[in-house]
C-alpha cells in the first residue's frame, strides 16, 4: 500500500516551517549543533583522573646553566684537577601537565592521545592519594639532592677513590608508618643485617619484603640501636612499591669538593648523566668527541644504572635538541621498542662502566658496535 504517489512531484514550498518562517529542518540541526559545542564547552572545562607526561628541558651536564640571571657552571669541581670538556652531555626531564588541586580536562586528554611525545598517566600513579604537590615536590628535592651525592660518589669510585657514605632521616611525613619510631637526624646504618652504601640499597632491601617488618640499625645522638619498622604499600609507576614513609637524604665523604647547580629539576633519574659529567671534567681526554649525547638512568653509589619513568617522552626531548645518541637504562628497553623518533640511537646500558664505556666509543665513532635495546 502507498500512501503517496511517486509520480507526483512534492512542491518544496509546502515544506514545514516555524512561527518564525524558518525551516524545521534548519532549526532542529542549530539546535543540535548548539547542544553539541554547549557539551563541548563542558567537556574543555570537566576535570579527569589523569595527568600528562610531556618531554620537559634538557640540560648539558658539562655546559652551564643561568641561575640568578647568572651563567655558571652546571658542575663544578674543586681540589683536584679539571680539563676542558666538548660536545655535550644531556640529561633529560619529563614534565607533568596536572594534579590533583588542577587536572586536565577531557580535551587536553584526547588532544594528547594523538601525540606520541605525550603519555596519559593515572593520577592516583603520580600523586598518590593523601601526598600533596608540595609534599610530592619536597620528596623529589630530596631524590634530587639524594641522585647528585650518588653521581659524585660513583663517579669518583670508578675514578679510583674511596668515598664512605652517610644516609639521614630528613622529614618524617604525618601518618608515616615510621611516626613514633624513627627521628628527623637518625643516621640508617643497616636493614635486615645488611651495611647500606646507599639509598637504593635500602629501597630494594623493604621492597623485597613485600610489607614484612623491616629491622633498621640506627645511630641516633651517637649511640647505635634497633627499631622494627612496618612499610605501607603505595601505587607506582611500575607497579606497587613498599616504603618506610621517610625522607632521606644521602651525604658522602668526598675526597674532592663536587657542586651541582640545577634549579626546579626533582627525583633521581639525572643520576647517570651527573656521574658522566663528574667523569669527563675530571679526565683529560674530551671524551665525547664533540657529539652530543643524552641519557637518563638513576644511579647508585656503586655504580649500577637503574630505570626511570617517562622514558619516551625523555627520547623525544632529546632528539628535540639535536642529540643523535641516547644512553638508555636496560630494564626500560621494553619501553623504548617500537617508540624511538627517527634520527636517534640507543644504547643500552646498565652501569656506569659500561655508558662510560659506551659515550667513548660514541666519541671515537664506534657508536655502531654499541649494544642496543631488543624486543626480547
Amino acid at each position: 500500500m502507498t500512501l503517496f504517489d511517486e509520480s507526483v512531484a512534492q512542491d518544496p514550498a509546502r515544506e514545514r516551517t516555524t512561527s518564525a518562517g524558518w525551516p524545521r529542518r534548519t532549526v532542529v540541526g542549530a539546535i543540535a549543533l548548539l547542544i553539541a559545542l554547549a557539551m563541548l564547552l563542558v567537556m574543555s572545562f570537566l576535570p579527569t583522573d589523569y595527568v600528562l607526561q610531556k618531554p620537559g628541558p634538557v640540560y648539558n651536564t658539562i655546559g652551564s646553566v643561568t641561575i640568578d640571571d647568572e651563567e655558571v657552571p652546571l658542575i663544578e669541581v674543586d681540589g683536584a684537577d679539571t680539563y676542558p670538556t666538548s660536545g655535550e652531555l644531556d640529561l633529560t626531564t619529563v614534565q607533568v601537565v596536572g594534579n590533583r588541586e588542577h587536572p586536565i580536562s577531557w580535551i587536553e586528554l584526547a588532544i594528547a592521545w594523538m601525540d606520541s611525545s605525550r603519555a596519559i598517566v593515572p593520577i592516583d600513579v603520580v600523586f598518590p592519594e593523601g601526598v600533596s604537590s608540595e609534599e610530592r615536590e619536597e620528596q623529589n628535592a630530596v631524590m634530587m639532592t639524594d641522585s647528585q651525592g650518588q653521581a659524585s660518589a660513583a663517579a669518583l669510585t670508578e675514578l679510583g677513590y674511596d668515598v664512605p657514605a652517610d644516609i639521614r632521616v630528613v622529614s618524617i611525613p604525618e601518618g608515616s608508618p615510621s611516626v613514633g619510631v624513627l627521628k628527623e637526624g637518625d643516621r640508617i646504618v643497616a636493614a635486615d643485617g645488611e651495611e647500606l652504601h646507599d639509598v637504593t640499597e635500602l629501597r630494594e632491601i623493604i621492597n623485597a619484603g613485600e610489607g614484612a617488618d623491616i629491622e633498621l640499625e640506627i645511630e641516633r645522638q651517637g649511640e647505635r640501636r634497633t627499631e622494627m619498622v612496618g612499610p605501607e604499600e603505595i601505587p607506582g609507576e611500575g607497579g606497587p612499591i613498599w616504603m618506610v614513609g621517610v625522607n632521606l637524604s644521602t651525604t658522602y665523604e668526598l675526597p674532592v669538593d663536587v657542586s651541582i647547580q640545577l634549579d626546579n629539576v626533582g627525583g633521581p633519574s639525572a643520576g647517570m648523566m651527573f656521574a658522566l659529567g663528574i667523569i669527563d671534567v675530571l679526565t683529560e681526554e674530551e671524551l665525547t668527541g664533540g657529539e652530543t649525547i643524552a641519557g637518563t638512568g638513576t644511579i647508585t653509589a656503586t655504580g649500577e644504572v637503574g630505570p626511570i619513568g617517562g622514558i619516551r617522552q625523555k627520547l623525544h626531548g632529546a632528539r628535540d635538541e639535536g642529540a643523535e645518541f641516547f644512553l638508555a637504562p636496560s630494564a626500560n628497553c621494553g619501553e623504548v621498542v617500537g617508540h624511538v623518533p627517527d634520527g636517534l640511537q640507543v644504547v643500552e646500558v646498565e652501569t656506569l662502566e659500561s655508558a662510560l664505556e659506551a659515550v667513548e666509543a660514541i666519541g671515537d665513532g664506534a657508536a655502531a658496535d654499541l649494544p642496543t635495546c631488543s624486543a626480547g
